[in-house]
């Protein structure tokens, strides 16, 4: 998502919007902008390529004050990326505006806007929404109104933020699909794409709805809805400090991240679908033509990423009907291998600096892959500069060294690589749409699963004086045991090991005894009977068994000797199939914290390891 920040004071805004790119550069981009409103009606306006420390540069080099101003981060969809593509966007001088997301009906109304005499300096679609607010505008209505008039027009997700430099009182925004924030100062108001750029500032903060259009003054907001009603937004005080990365409330890092995943999945998804489809252009300028010639999927990863990986394989040869190999980085870099005729060359990696995984993409390049493409967290990361296409994941910053957000993120990004990859694969449009609908109910039924951390507490304390566990799972869940059991060991440091549940009677049988804890994920699929055999296989040897399941699953904890202080059953909606290897790591992960806690280990930074693997 590219970033938006604007303000309206009595003071020189200039720093609060450069301060306030800088807060979103987790999100990725690769060109900003900054425009002041003059006295006189001129307009102020600095763009670079890069970075926002070089915009920093540029209007440190050129100086100006301003009372009102935009600045933006984009990360490009229409145009390459070069400065007359960056935003903000001016129209005759005097309409600035900034924008996320996409206009997919812009070349209709470029072409109405040409035949009137408008000049385009640019090949995105942004500026086509500054040129229509301005022919409204010079019709003679404010410039609410014309805003107002124009998204009548538009078609697509996005949100928008302009001034005009002739009517310098207000900022006027608006939002479809694109959220937008605006928070509350003592004679100032600001707006963003992000709670985050304006901690500084402000703590008090209304959240647009699908529709909203607002104005807003130094000394006032007016929100209008979907209808051109006057509307009043809930004020909601943010509990988060000015550093987003204090724990706040939270004991431990590696907690907060954990509550935060419903608000960082829902960031992965926002601006990437709409309507129960997937929104183009969301890999880059002409990825759907690259993608198109993609008749291999090779996936590279590490640790946990690794685990997301895994995944995805089940959902693009299923969906897709694409052959995908996943294969752990550091294995892959010191063999010899061939890359398949069309083969894309994926890796995953929260901080973009993986040593094995960086290593395997520069022998990837050595090999005619198709393209490549990295999934991760990090905007100006090596993996990010060296790779062909990128998709962030905007999990924010992840200070606890267990992953957590990081990886329920990157599997909302897989999904929607690999649903793109299904749609141009032939999937059908219904079921397509079907997917797209449950992915984008992930955030809320994650949110919904947090709600079992009380249970899930009382049953860690069985888990303290234990020294080995055990965790099952089939199908696509076989990698959320995987990614169980390395959260387990990673911070109790109890042994854990996860396995696929059908593999029970081909040796870790022999493991279990009353002694071994035995933790299984359960959705509600096509595999359940066979689950439910391989845990009454654990039953019969004396295992105490711990089952995360479907609520919509039919188990019988009385079948398996759940219940009087033995094992437990715990039931939660999983959201559907497809999005169930997703919500079902989150009670693992809570398990894995809570577990840590009772023994008393370094819930953040445990023993031995480190955040981001960067040597060998």
């Amino acid at each position: 998502m590219c970033g938006i920040v604007g303000a309206i004071a009595q003071r020189d805004v200039t720093t609060i919007l450069v301060e306030g790119l800088r807060r979103l550069e987790y999100r990725g981009y690769d060109s900003t902008g900054l425009a002041l409103a003059q006295p006189g009606g001129e307009l102020a306006l600095w763009r670079t390529i890069g970075k926002v420390t070089q915009l920093a540069e540029k209007v440190k080099a050129s100086p100006r004050e301003g009372v009102l101003g935009i600045a933006h981060s984009r990360w490009a969809t229409h145009g390459g990326v070069t400065e007359a593509n960056a935003h903000p966007h001016v129209s005759e001088g005097r309409i600035a505006l900034i924008h996320n997301g996409i206009i997919e009906n812009y070349l209709e109304i470029r072409a109405a806007l040409s035949a009137k005499g408008y000049v385009f300096a640019s090949e995105t679609d942004t500026e086509v929404v500054a040129h229509l607010i301005h022919e409204f505008v010079k019709q003679g209505h404010d410039l609410t109104e014309a805003v107002k008039l124009a998204v009548r027009q538009l078609t697509g997700a996005y949100a928008i933020v302009v001034f005009d430099a002739l009517q310098p009182d207000r900022i006027v925004v608006a939002r479809i699909a694109s959220p937008l924030v605006i928070g509350f100062g003592q004679g100032e108001n600001f707006v963003a794409s992000d709670v985050q750029a304006l901690l500084p500032v402000t703590r008090q903060f209304i959240f647009l709805e699908e529709g909203d259009v607002a104005d807003v003054r130094r000394d006032a907001v007016t929100v209008f809805d979907a209808d051109g009603r006057v509307v009043q937004r809930k004020r909601h005080e943010s509990s988060l400090s000015a550093d987003a990365v204090e724990r706040g409330e939270y004991a431990h890092y590696m907690l907060k991240e954990i509550h935060e995943q419903p608000r960082a999945i829902a960031d992965t998804l926002e601006g990437r679908i709409a309507n129960d489809r997937i929104l183009p252009n969301i890999f880059g300028v002409d990825a759907e033509t690259l993608l198109r010639r993609v008749r291999h999927v090779q996936i590279v990863a590490c640790g946990t990423s690794y685990h997301g990986g895994l995944v995805a394989r089940y959902w693009c040869e299923s969906l897709a009907a694409i052959p995908c190999n996943v294969e752990i980085a550091s294995e892959f870099r010191y063999r010899e291998f061939v890359a398949p005729k069309d083969s894309l060359f994926v890796t995953i990696s929260q901080s973009g600096e993986t040593a094995d995984t960086l290593a395997a993409l520069s022998e990837a390049k050595k090999h005619g892959y198709l393209a490549t493409l990295v999934i991760c967290n990090v905007p100006e990361s090596s993996l990010v500069r060296e790779s062909d296409l990128v998709l962030m994941t905007r999990a924010g910053p992840e200070i606890g060294v267990a992953s957590t957000k990081a990886n329920t993120t990157q599997l909302a990004a897989l999904a929607l690589l690999m649903l793109e990859l299904a749609r141009i694969n032939g999937l059908p449009a219904e079921r397509l749409r079907e997917l797209v609908a449950e992915l984008a109910s992930l955030p809320r039924v994650v949110d919904a699963v947090l709600k079992v951390e009380g249970q899930v507490r009382e049953l860690a304390q069985r888990f303290v004086p234990k020294q080995h566990a055990l965790f099952l799972g089939r199908g696509t869940h076989w990698p959320v045991a995987l990614e169980g059991a390395l959260k387990l060991k990673e911070i109790s440091y109890i042994h854990a090991e996860g396995y696929p549940a059908g593999e029970l009677k081909h040796g870790p049988l022999a493991l279990v005894d009353a002694q071994m804890p035995v933790v299984a994920v359960v959705p509600n699929d096509h595999l359940l009977e066979k689950l439910k055999s391989n845990l009454a296989e654990v039953r019969a040897r004396g295992g105490e068994l711990f089952v995360f399941a479907d609520e919509a699953a039919e188990i019988d904890a009385r079948q398996f000797g759940v219940g009087e202080g033995h094992g437990a059953l715990v039931k939660l909606d999983s959201g559907g199939n497809f999005i169930a290897p997703a919500v079902l790591t989150v009670p693992l992960q809570l398990l894995a914290y809570h577990v840590a806690v009772l023994r008393g280990t370094d819930v953040d930074q445990p023993r031995n390891l480190a955040k981001s693997v960067t040597v060998e």
